[in-house]
């Protein structure tokens, strides 16, 4: 029997651990097999809704929002690169130097969600791919549009969204729904609408979870 699991992942496109979170989940999913199906939706959070268009110099921005000392960032970089390397997933510790704004990425992403096939998905990796590794803007529309079209989505409809505002009222209550529930850092991964995982956490214990509340364990 194929037990059905909703999961709501709750993220930014330009958070690190949510790529952990995200590779590791998968591999999760993909140990459990045909014993269950996994409803994956991705849900908007910005960590710098503040942020302005151009971006600002990374190391300057997490020394003012976190006090890390330049050490402590090192050993995360470290981290986070052995991390993803293990997961299949490379970050880059000489193209990405800037923090981004990515309401316009959420808008995309929504978008996406409402395509079906997996575009939503695609999308997300792609723009995982696009900053982490490349070392490129994610709130860029340029970058946008070609990650859109890389995953086999419409380049002219995705152009003429980034031009307006659709999906920004829907994106935005989204993220209020959220906080307003209690998320307060991502990426959170809300399994059948009652069980959250925080953070970026190994396989194991994304697997146990998956096992437990499908009845498997």
């Amino acid at each position: 029997m194929t037990v059905p699991i909703k999961i709501d992942f709750v993220s930014d496109v330009s958070c690190p651990w949510c790529v952990i979170g995200l590779k590791a989940l998968e591999q999760a999913v993909d140990n459990l097999g045909d014993t269950v199906q996994v409803d994956l939706h991705f849900q908007p959070f910005e960590l710098n809704p503040q942020m302005p268009a151009e971006g600002q110099d990374i190391n300057e921005h997490l020394i003012q929002k976190y006090g890390s000392t330049a050490e402590q960032l090192a050993q995360t970089r470290d981290a986070l690169r052995a991390r993803g390397a293990a997961l299949g997933f490379e970050f880059s510790q000489t193209n990405r130097s800037r923090i981004y704004n990515t309401f316009d990425a959420h808008r995309l992403l929504h978008w996406a969600g409402e395509q079906g096939h997996g575009h939503q998905l695609a999308l997300k990796q792609a723009l995982f791919h696009a900053y982490f590794t490349e070392g490129k803007n994610p709130g860029a529309h340029d970058v946008l549009i070609h990650a859109a079209t890389e995953v086999g989505l419409d380049a002219t409809r995705a152009e003429q969204i980034l031009a307006g505002d659709e999906y920004a009222d829907l994106v935005r209550t989204q993220e209020r729904f959220y906080t307003e529930h209690g998320i307060r850092s991502v990426p959170a991964i809300i399994i059948n609408d009652q069980h959250l995982i925080s953070g970026g956490q190994p396989v194991e214990t994304f697997e146990r979870a998956l096992r437990q509340i499908a009845g498997l364990a």
